[in-house]
């Protein structure tokens, strides 16, 4: 798990995900020889931070975001929420100004009027405007890997292990999913007019609640505050049968990913969400049961064979 470990410092929150598309970028011109297929790389003017694989002849896409939540420097030491992170005091949090690199402490204070603000603890003014991110904490045993950002590097890397025996499909590395979405609507476009791609997994990471769990497998979400069609969901929930590999089903009533931004846009796009379950979402101590992250890209791998 050295790749995803890597993954999970990699400084990306959203709006900021330069440096997540640049690893990603060396990543994949350094390893796509060993693949099955080498992909035609897609980026540049129109697409902003997004980096789009095309592999062979694709009829379906998976999207995978490459941000994470985090915070911005505002004025008087106050911490402002990008995406919904969790606030505890003490979280410790990296990140670089004109000035140099940051290590810094977040810490809440309860004003006057009983209302919570968030600040950091530094030796010195951090400059305005200045993203700050969990700072990196990388921990693994026989069951669990432990980290800041599983939600989603594990979605990325997940997409990285399909990439290696992928022969048709693409894969969107997209940007801006914590706070607000928008970007893989123009990745869609491109796919749907050049390559008739109408089809979308979203490789993302979901949470475990009291009926989905630890060890039960990939998560394939029926819905969650969007909703997939329901032809191409119970088409996938038929693959999944037939791959034999071990998958639970979802159904909430709240939360959201890329798939909604589909479902909201123009476009006639049929999505799915399907991911591995964590604990302690949006903290620095999210935990993914390793066996549903083997389930995961084994799903993937069959549904792209297959759709």
């Amino acid at each position: 798990m050295q790749l995803l470990k890597e993954l999970t410092s990699v400084r990306s929150a959203s709006s900021d995900e330069g440096r997540m598309k640049e690893f990603l970028k060396k990543y994949i011109l350094e390893n796509q020889s060993q693949w099955k297929v080498k992909p035609e790389i897609v980026e540049g003017k129109g697409f902003q931070d997004c980096l789009i694989l095309v592999f062979g002849q694709p009829t379906t896409a998976i999207y995978a975001h490459m941000d994470s939540i985090g915070f911005s420097v505002g004025y008087d030491k106050e911490l402002i929420k990008i995406g919904g992170p969790r606030t505890i005091d003490g979280m410790q949090l990296v990140g670089a100004d004109s000035l140099g690199e940051i290590e810094t402490e977040l810490m809440i204070i309860e004003n006057e009027n009983g209302q919570d603000t968030i600040q950091y603890v530094f030796d010195r003014e951090i400059e305005r405007g200045t993203i700050l991110t969990f700072k990196p904490n990388f921990r693994e045993n026989d069951e669990f890997v432990q980290s800041p950002y599983l939600d989603n590097r594990l979605g990325v890397w997940s997409a990285l292990k399909v990439a290696k025996t992928l022969e048709n499909g693409a894969i969107v590395f997209g940007t801006y999913e914590e706070h607000g979405g928008n970007a893989v609507a123009i990745c869609a476009k491109y796919l749907m007019e050049k390559y008739d791609v109408y089809q979308a997994l979203i490789s993302d990471i979901t949470w475990v609640t009291n009926g989905v769990v630890h060890g039960g497998g990939v998560a394939i979400s029926m819905r969650d505050s969007g909703l997939p069609r329901r032809s191409y969901l119970n088409r996938i929930i038929e693959l999944a049968k037939e791959s034999g590999v071990d998958y639970q089903l979802e159904v909430e009533s709240a939360g959201g990913s890329d798939g909604g931004v589909l479902q909201k846009s123009y476009l006639p796009i049929d999505w799915c969400f399907i991911g591995a379950p964590e604990d302690n979402v949006h903290s620095p101590d999210e935990k993914v049961f390793k066996k549903d992250i083997i389930d995961m890209v084994e799903l993937y791998r069959y549904l792209m064979k297959k759709l």
